[in-house]
Parts: C-alpha cells; sequence; structure tokens
C-alpha cells in the first residue's frame, strides 16, 4: 500500500505533511490541489511530519490537501531518443508542451515510445554478464549507443536468449537474463536511475591524463584541460563566460555534449535554443545539435527544480560514460543551482553558512563534482565525463562562498576578468590568476611528452612567468612613467604583450582563428619562445613600441591565414626579416 499524506503548512514551495505510513528521505509524492498534480521531493522527516519541496507554485494549495507517495527517489528515464532532445530540470520534454510558458502539474515522458530502432546483439546466449555490461548496440544520429544491462542488477547473469538484429521499440524486450537464484529478468532498452545517486558501475577510476583539446589556445597551451576532467569559469556578467562555454562545447572532442542552463534568465536560455541547432560541428560537419542534450531551468521556473536540473544532466552524463562515450558536460551556473541550496536551506530554518548559503555547501559541491571523471569499465573500455561550471559571483567578486569551495574541488580555474573585456582581450581569462592542476600531474607529463614534445611544459611555464614579469612592469611604467624605467623593461613588457595578443586573444567569430589544432599551437609557441629568447637593440622607449606594434601585427596576420598556407609562409618570411633589424 502506498503511504499517503495530508498537508499541515505551506510556505512558499516548501510543504509539511502529516504521513500515515513509513518514507524515505529524497521519495517522491504527488500532492494534488485544484485538478493538478503536483510533484515533490521528501527532504526532512520528523516522526509522522515530513517536509516536501514541490517541483512546482504552490500558489492556491490548501492545508488538508491530500498527497500520495511513490515508493522512488526523482529519478531520470534513460534509453536511446534522448539525443538533440530539450528537457527541463525533472526531464520533461520541453518540445512536447503546449504554450510559451510550463503549465502547472503538466508531465511529459522523456523518450519517444512510438520511435523504432536498428538493434546489433553483442552478446550471444549462455554468456555471463553484470550490471551495466553491454548487450546490444543502437545508432542514434551516428553515435553507436549501448543498450545495457540494468544499472540495479545484483551479482552475475547468465544470457537466456537474445533477439535477432532488427528493429525495435524502446518497450520491446530484447533479451532474458537469469539471475544467481534462478529468475528471469526480462530487459528493454529503458533505464531508469536516481539522480541524486552517482553510477559506480565501473571497474576503476584513474587520474585524468589525456589532453582534451578545445581550440582554444588560452585553455590548450596555458591552462589545458584534460578528458574527464574538472574547470570552471568565474566571471562577472559580459565577460563572456557563455561565448567561451559554446566555443569549448563546439570544438572539443566529446562524443556527446550536455548543457545544463540551470537558473539562467530566460532570454540566454532562448539564445541556447536558437542558436545551438545552427552551430555546426567542426569535427563531422554535421549540426552540432544531433550529439547535444539541453537541460535547460530559466530562473523564473520552480527553486526546487533548479536544484534538481544540474544532478538530472550529471546523471544523464554518467549513462553515456557506461556506454565507454566521451562527455562534456557543461553547466551554466552553479551559483544559482547553490542559491537553490540556500533558499531551501533557509524556509527549514538551518544553521547558516557565510552569506546565509548551507553549512555543507563545500561537501555538497565536491560530492558533485566528483561524479565527472576518467572511469574503466568493465570489459576495459574506457569513458569520460569532463564538467566545466560556470560561476557568476555577485558583483564579480571571486572570494565569495561558491567560488571558494569550487576552487576546492575543480582542477581548473578560468578566471574571466571585467578589466580584459572591457579592453577587448577576448576570451577575458586572465592568465595570471588562472591554474590548471593537471600540468603537475606526471601522467600529464608523460602523455604530452609522446603526444607534442618533451619541452612543452617547460615553455608554457616560462610564457606565464614573462606575463607576470610584463605585468609588474606595466604597474612600474604606470607609476614612474615611461621615461622612469630602462628600455630594457620596455623590451620585456613588450615580449608580454606579444604573447598576449598573439597567443592568449583569439577570434571567435573568424573561421581560421576560431579553432587552433595542437599541432598548430605548438608552432605558435615555439614562435613566440624564439623571439622572447632574442635580444633586441633600442635607443628608446618608443621605438621599442612602434617596432613591437608591427611585429604584433604581423603575427595577428598569420592567425588568420591557414596552417602552412603560401600566405602564412609569407608572414613568417616577413617576421623573420623584422627579427633580423634589430637583432643584437
Amino acid at each position: 500500500m502506498a503511504t499517503k499524506g495530508t498537508v499541515s503548512g505551506v510556505i512558499a514551495n516548501m510543504v509539511t505533511l502529516v504521513v500515515d505510513g513509513p518514507v524515505a528521505q529524497n521519495e517522491i509524492c504527488y500532492i494534488s490541489t485544484g485538478g493538478d498534480r503536483l510533484m515533490a521531493e521528501v527532504i526532512k522527516v520528523v516522526g509522522t511530519h515530513v517536509y516536501v519541496q514541490v517541483f512546482e507554485s504552490t500558489r492556491g494549495l490548501k492545508v488538508g490537501a491530500e498527497a500520495e507517495f511513490t515508493g522512488h527517489m526523482l529519478e531520470v528515464t534513460l534509453g536511446p531518443g534522448m539525443l538533440s532532445k530539450n528537457y527541463d530540470g525533472l526531464q520533461n520534454d520541453l518540445d512536447k508542451m503546449d504554450g510559451v510558458f510550463l503549465k502547472r502539474g503538466q508531465y511529459t515522458y522523456p523518450l519517444d515510445k512510438g520511435s523504432r530502432w536498428h538493434f546489433m546483439p553483442l552478446v550471444k546466449v549462455g554468456d555471463k554478464v553484470e550490471a551495466a555490461a553491454w548487450l546490444g548496440q543502437v545508432d542514434e544520429n551516428f553515435q553507436p549507443l549501448k543498450i545495457m544491462v540494468p544499472f540495479t542488477q545484483k551479482g552475475v547473469c547468465t544470457v537466456k536468449s537474445i533477439v535477432d538484429e532488427g528493429e525495435y521499440s524502446i518497450e520491446d524486450i530484447v533479451a532474458v537474463l537469469t539471475d544467481e537464484e534462478g529468475n528471469d529478468i526480462h530487459v528493454n532498452m529503458i533505464q531508469k536511475w536516481p539522480v541524486k545517486r552517482a553510477m559506480t558501475n565501473y571497474k576503476e577510476k584513474p587520474r585524468p591524463f589525456k589532453l582534451l583539446e578545445t581550440g582554444v589556445r588560452v585553455i590548450d597551451t596555458v591552462n589545458p584541460i584534460v578528458e574527464g576532467g574538472t574547470g570552471f569559469i568565474p566571471g562577472p556578467f559580459g565577460t563572456g563566460k557563455t561565448v567561451l562555454q559554446h566555443a569549448i562545447s563546439k570544438q572539443a572532442e566529446a562524443d556527446i555534449v550536455i548543457i545544463a542552463a540551470c537558473g539562467e534568465r530566460a532570454n540566454e536560455v532562448v539564445e541556447i535554443f536558437t542558436e545551438f541547432p545552427e552551430l555546426v560541428d567542426p569535427h563531422t560537419g554535421r549540426k552540432l545539435m544531433e550529439r547535444t542534450i539541453i537541460i535547460a531551468n530559466t530562473s523564473n521556473m520552480p527553486v526546487a527544480a533548479r536544484e534538481a536540473s544540474v544532478y538530472t544532466a550529471m546523471t544523464i552524463a554518467e549513462y553515456y560514460r557506461s556506454m565507454g562515450l566521451k562527455v562534456l558536460l557543461m553547466a551554466d551556473s552553479t551559483s544559482r543551482w547553490a542559491q537553490a541550496l540556500r533558499e531551501m536551506s533557509n524556509r527549514m530554518e538551518e544553521l547558516p553558512g557565510p552569506d546565509a548559503f548551507p553549512m555543507d555547501l563545500s561537501s555538497i559541491i565536491s560530492n558533485f563534482y566528483g561524479r565527472a571523471g576518467y572511469v574503466v569499465l568493465g570489459n576495459g573500455e574506457t569513458g569520460s565525463i569532463t564538467f566545466i561550471g560556470t560561476v557568476s559571483p555577485a558583483g564579480g567578486n571571486l572570494k565569495e562562498p561558491v567560488t571558494e569551495n569550487t576552487k576546492k574541488v575543480a582542477r581548473c580555474f578560468y578566471a574571466l576578468e571585467q578589466d580584459r573585456a572591457d579592453k577587448k582581450r577576448y576570451p577575458a581569462v586572465n592568465p595570471i590568476d588562472s591554474y590548471s592542476k593537471y600540468i603537475e600531474y606526471p601522467e600529464f607529463e608523460e602523455y604530452i611528452k609522446t603526444h607534442i614534445n618533451g619541452e612543452w611544459i617547460g615553455k608554457v611555464n616560462e610564457i606565464k612567468n614573462r606575463l607576470q614579469r610584463g605585468k609588474e612592469i606595466a604597474e612600474q611604467i604606470n607609476i614612474l612613467g615611461d621615461d622612469g624605467v630602462p628600455v630594457e623593461y620596455h623590451v620585456t613588457f613588450w615580449k608580454s604583450e606579444l604573447i598576449d595578443f598573439v597567443i592568449l586573444q583569439q577570434d571567435a567569430f573568424d573561421e581560421i582563428d576560431a579553432v587552433t589544432p595542437m599541432e598548430r599551437q605548438e608552432d605558435i609557441l615555439n614562435m613566440i619562445i624564439d623571439i622572447c629568447h632574442t635580444e633586441f637593440e633600442f635607443d628608446n622607449f618608443n621605438e621599442v613600441m612602434d617596432y613591437f606594434k608591427k611585429m604584433i601585427n604581423v603575427c595577428k596576420q598569420m592567425n588568420y591565414s591557414k596552417f602552412k598556407s603560401e600566405e602564412y609562409e609569407g608572414f613568417r618570411k616577413q617576421l623573420q626579416e623584422l627579427i633580423e633589424e634589430r637583432k643584437a
């Protein structure tokens, strides 16, 4: 018998119920009011009193309303047919909804029951399989997706029967397994999994080490992220967080891209919906949307659904990782997820932490980031989730709790700076404050040695030092004036400006400069390092400025030319002649 409850109190979307039976933490219930059934999640149980957060507006909800518990946690429904879909935080298919705004109490099924998929078996009768083992394969938008043993299955099962290759719907039984007790388990293409629980259906989770190419020089060259790594992009409004995320999701080497728009303003989410279907995938030449899932939760949707949306996105990512795919998950923005946690915590009258965020904010953030990663599956294949979140700190203050707590767990930090954005130096990532901890990993060093060269990391550290030195000299020139510092100081400063203009700055609207492959990044880095090692002779600071401006101009023209083309080599020749002019 399902447990039932009665509403005894309402504070915004937090509702107190008196129940007549057992209830579990995080269980889902439906509250009936005025013909609508409102979905809610249990967040606190005290005797027969249960506190639930409702995922909808509670306007008009009265004391005495009836509630019914479902006996399961908030789950996502997984299976073929999710790619290129637009979902909300509770995995309702937004394309099936009618009207501009979501109606209260309206829920849709996330998958398409009518579609038929071409199934190819990967096991045969008598094979031994465990949870998440691959039984067969279907193709969706040119992606090979695996149909797996249910993730909840315990112990080793034997394949009793498997269907022949052919067309099936997601509800058709494709395999029958026999468990250790001799019971038959009928398997179709649908999986269900609770969003708050991490999937641990892999053999091991080593430290990630493979460079994830994004084509963005300020990331790949200066502060690289790895496949299965975690990073975050904090920055005030208007510094280009969304454009940077677009660039990474378009260019990064990933099989699946998941965008979680968590609490974004509605116009920004509309932008994602209109722009993403137009983006072309540079790897395949097809539309990027074919391998993208968008989970949208605008800031005018209920707070509780905002919290659920990031977990929904992560669970879907874990499902694709179990198939041995490389998943890129972007969350924009985790600040608004933290604000949703704060709101719920305040309503439950819990002890507040810094800035009234929950006391356990750091453990919530670290548990969430910890679900990303590079894994080795039971059959020896590998899969990964690379997670990059954005943080929108109020007033651009990078010392607030969400940024501080994210810094403890994310291994890459890309600090966007208002000052760089104002100077139109895009991407506006501050190269000195930003960092990547992966550069220090011996596994990553080994990988770079074999895939690029042994001197790469030393050169990267050198340009970082030169940028730091350039910043210090700029401050001295600011205080003492151009005449107040020696000419060689001006040369050092302009060498750092050369690094800034040629390596750090990139034009997202230029077809060639928007994406820089690693081979070209290596070429640019070597060229700039050679210039930095060259000694020049100048009589005064004006000569230094004019000379380096010419050099920056030639290098920028190279960035806009096709790699190793006649035009490119022509600019290289011009650069050589320029260097010879002033070489000491």
